[in-house]
This record gives C-alpha cells, structure tokens and sequence, in this order.
C-alpha cells in the first residue's frame, strides 16, 4: 500500500471518505468493490482510536435483547456469521460462560433462560459457514458444580450455575481493520493515513465538492476533489461537521467512554460475563495466557482530542471486577500490565445513562442541512460495519450520477483471507515453514493469512529479523513488512497495530529499542526521530499513574 496523498494529481474521486475506523474502511471497500473511484484519508493510523478499543468481540449483542432491540441483534448475529466467513483467520467461535445467581432478576436462571432461547432463534443460520469449523452450537446450561470445576475462580456466593453460549472472538482487530483497508485498496481505492481534513471545498452553488487535507508527515496541504464525501468520523463526526458548517462543533453526538485491562491469567477457556447488582455487565476474556477485562460504558464530555485513559476509571473497573468476579485475592492496580480504551459514537439521547444508549447508527445526509454532497454515518459497532457500509451504498447510490456494480462484500473474502479450511491451513503452514517453531507459525499464519509466505520470506533474509521476540513467536520481519507493505509509520503503528508486540503492555526496553531500530531504517530515521519515537510509544504502552 501507499500513502497516496503524498503524490496525489488532482484527481477527482467519485467517493472520497473521511475517517479510517472499521466504518470508513468498510465503505470504501464496499464502494471501490462497486466500481466507484474511492479515496480514505485517515487523520491518525488506521484503526487507531474506537476501532483499536474493542473487547476484541464480534458478537450479537445478548444484552440488547432486555431493550428489546431484536432488530439489530437479529442484524448483529447475520453479521457475526458473515465475518467468520469472509475473515476464517481473524474471527473464531468461543465459548462464553454467563453465571446465574440470586441478586437480580437478570440473574435469575430463568429469566437467562429465556435471553439464550431468543438469542439462539434469532440465529438460526449460524450453522451456515463455509467453513464447517466456525459453526455454532446452541446454548446449553450447567450446574453451579460444574461452574467451578471448569473455572474456579467464579465467585461462589449465590452462585446457582451458568449458562454456555457462543459468540465470536476476533483475533487482531486492528488488523482486522486493515484487512478491510487492503480489500479496498486491492480494488484500486486510494488511501492515506496521517491526512487531516482542515477544511472542506464548495461550488458556487455551496455545493461539497472535497477537502482540503494536510499531510501530516510532510505539512503539505492538498484539495482532495470528489462528487460526494462521506463523513465516518466516528467520536469526531460532529466535529468534522462543524468544520464543514464553520462552527466549532456540532452538538449531535454523545460519547461514551469504554476501558479495558490486561491482567495475569484469572479464568481457563471460557468468557466469564456476570451481571454488576446496578445490572451491568462485564466480561473477563482468556487473551494470550493472560486475562482481558471489560468493558466501561460511561458518558464522556468534552473534546474526544483531549480524552485518556485515567487511573481513576481503571481502579472503578478493578472495583466493579473484584466486587462481584472471583474467589482469589482482589486485583491490585499493580496487577495491571496494560489499559486501553476509546470512545465509543451514540445517535440517541433519549435515555439518561449512556450503557441503556442503543448501538444503532445513523446514516445522514447532509443536504437537508444545506450541504449537498455529504453523507454522515454515526453510531455503530464494530460487528455490524460491513452492513453498514451495505446501508451507505445504498444512499449514495440515488446521490451519485453513475452506474454501480453489486454487493459482493459478504460474498467473498477479505484481502489476505482466501482460506477454506483455517485447520487444512495452518497444519499445512506449519509443515511448509519448519524452520519456524510450530507455536509460531500457528499464530502468523492467523494474523497474516495467505501474506504469510511474505512476510517470512523477509525473516529468512536476515536471520535477526527472525529472532522470536515474544511467546507468540513474533519478529522484527514484521516491523519491516509493516513499512514497506502496510503503510506502517510510526513505532506504536508497529507494535500496538501491525505486530502484537506491544499489546499485552510494554514488551521491555530491549525488544521496543530493537524495533526502533529496524523501522528506523526502513524510514530512514536520525537518532533524534527514533528517540522521540521510543519515548512516545513507552508513554502509550504506561498504565496511568493519574
């Protein structure tokens, strides 16, 4: 891939796209699979804010069922079975274990009973897969007995069972996110991150006619022309109407804060969710020998430029976690290895608190406001993004003066993700690249599917490039194919969003340094960019002490 605003001619795109979360991504694809001509400018790295802050779940949304929002639970569930389909290598079925107990009714066993038996009619196909091993049984539920054997930690007071269900877990969703990218890019769509839009451009009949974008790498500034521009800002969508109406912002959004945290291992090979006695619900995810936990849903106000991670709401989960979760020491704030968090885009207001917010979305089009040629797309979840981008076609079809092609994107699979059989797969990678540890090869093979062959083929060129970095058997190849391939720019690129090198927390000094070192060349960085790099990233990689 390449940064195309960097040599970018003028040329005027049917579809130019602001935004580069899962949303963005999933439009573009959609519409250059079409046949449109398509641009992305992404003022961050791909995926770097909402779509990085996932519970790394593609699920139906059990909850939304007590809202009665079988609609999109119904749409959530189609979608789940879509991504396995089309992403075999990043989307697997786990098994969840959701504890009944006697402090609430939601709790009741019966009346979780009943939540499993709507959930498992409204998702009727899900032993529709093209590959027979991503299919899902149905829920089944067991003892209080059985609970602890198979996860000891459970807390044991007015515990009466649980219930087993599945869902799907997704392996690397910021390269999930990527995947989508490449899949537009493979189409011939045109895309670039570390683009900020700093203005949008009119006819004479006030008409959106493109953005004007700085590269942020070089400060040059480009007007990026097109027929119709489609705002997938995510938490910044009303900000970037507010550019287009030269207002600060537009007040259209709310905004929810969702943490997580990344501890030693507390529970074996089920997700353990469990209802709070406010009748909230949080899940602790087995993720890479060690225990992933969350999430957080409480409103946020101010400008999302400014928001972080704090200690306070991660000790607030540690909190919630070691109140109703476990028959072990409580968690310690020391505990945690790594935190991270995003801010999820609401459409309603209606209801007072931000966790009962439906996770709907909204597509808008903008010429009822007076600005012709530009579409809006709020809300969403990661889940449901394909759809989404299927509904925007929809309105930009009757927008745009061209023909269109068909909707092909559930159809096939993603860039990267052309396998039939992920075990026929991985047993034949493994057999194939011997000079690799086994336990290696079965985790790249995942996160880079059928690139894998390329990506080793840069280990094996220099044997400190195939060093093992890490239990998973990553290397410092991946930091070279990360620049020269998927427009990888910065170190925390590397190591939060190509590589996993620096999602569990901070991998030490040696290995980030090691790192440093290898993209430096690449980029052909001083010795004052790289510091400046390893100084940001260790930053990013702290669990906050404020």
């Amino acid at each position: 891939m390449r940064r195309f605003i960097e040599e970018y001619d003028g040329t005027q795109f049917d579809v130019l796209i602001v935004g580069g979360g899962i949303t963005g991504a999933a439009v573009a694809y959609d519409a250059a699979s079409r046949g449109l001509s398509v641009a992305l400018v992404e003022k961050g790295d791909f995926g770097c804010a909402t779509s990085s802050a996932t519970s790394k779940l593609i699920h139906g949304g059990l909850r939304y069922l007590a809202t009665m929002e079988f609609g999109l639970v119904r749409e959530s569930l189609r979608e789940r079975k879509t991504l396995e389909n089309i992403a075999p290598n990043f989307v697997y079925p786990v098994p969840f274990m959701f504890t009944t107990g006697t402090q609430r009714l939601s709790q009741r066993r019966w009346f979780v009973e009943i939540g499993m038996i709507l959930y498992d009619l409204l998702s009727f196909d899900k032993g529709f897969t093209w590959d027979k091993s991503k299919r899902i049984p149905c829920h089944s539920n067991i003892p209080a007995r059985r609970v602890l054997e198979l996860e000891p930690n459970v807390k044991r007071k007015g515990l009466t069972g649980a219930a087993i269900y599945y869902d799907c877990l997704s392996l690397f969703p910021e390269r999930l996110t990527l995947v989508f990218i490449k899949s537009a890019v493979k189409y011939g769509a045109k895309v670039s991150n570390y683009a900020k839009v700093e203005d949008f451009l009119f006819d004479h009949n006030r008409h959106v006619v493109g953005v004007a974008v700085r590269d942020l790498l070089t400060e040059k500034t480009h007007e990026v022309r097109s027929s119709l521009t489609i705002n997938c800002g995510g938490p910044w969508a009303d900000i970037i109407l507010g550019i287009a109406r030269k207002k600060s912002k537009d007040e259209m959004l709310r905004r929810s804060e969702g943490i997580h945290v990344i501890t030693k291992k507390l529970i074996n090979s089920h997700i353990v969710g469990t209802t709070t006695k406010e009748g909230r619900h949080f899940f602790l995810i087995p993720w890479r020998g060690h225990s992933l936990i969350g999430t957080t849903d409480k409103e946020y106000i101010g400008s999302p430029d400014d928001w972080r991670v704090t200690k306070k709401s991660i000790q607030e989960l540690l909190d919630t976690v070691n109140e109703n979760f476990g028959n072990f020491e409580p968690i310690q704030y020391e505990d945690v290895q790594y935190a991270y968090g995003g801010l999820r885009p609401l459409v309603e207001d209606q209801t007072e608190d931000v966790y009962e917010t439906s996770r709907k979305y909204e597509i808008y089009d903008n010429a009822k406001d007076g600005l012709e040629n530009l579409i809006t797309v709020e809300g969403g979840k990661y889940t449901t993004s394909r759809n989404l981008a299927e509904q925007v076609m929809k309105v930009v079809r009757k927008k745009i003066r061209k023909p269109m092609g068909k909707m092909v994107t559930s159809r096939q699979r993603l860039s990267g993700c052309e396998i039939d059989d992920m075990d026929a797969f991985i047993e034949k990678s493994i057999e194939e690249n011997r000079d690799f540890s086994p336990r290696a090869i079965d985790y790249l093979a995942r996160i880079y599917g059928t690139e894998l062959a390329a990506m080793l083929a840069i280990a094996r060129s220099d044997k400190k490039l195939a060093r093992p970095l890490n239990q998973d058997g990553e290397m410092p190849a991946q930091a070279v194919y990360a620049v020269r391939h998927e427009m990888a720019r910065t170190l925390k690129d590397v190591v939060l969003r190509r590589t996993s090198i620096g999602t569990l927390g901070n991998p030490g000094d040696e290995v980030l340094k090691l790192i440093a070192q290898v993209v430096a060349k690449e980029l052909k960085w001083n010795s004052a960019r790289m510091a400046k790099e390893l100084a940001e990233t260790k930053r990013a990689l702290e669990v906050p002490k404020n």
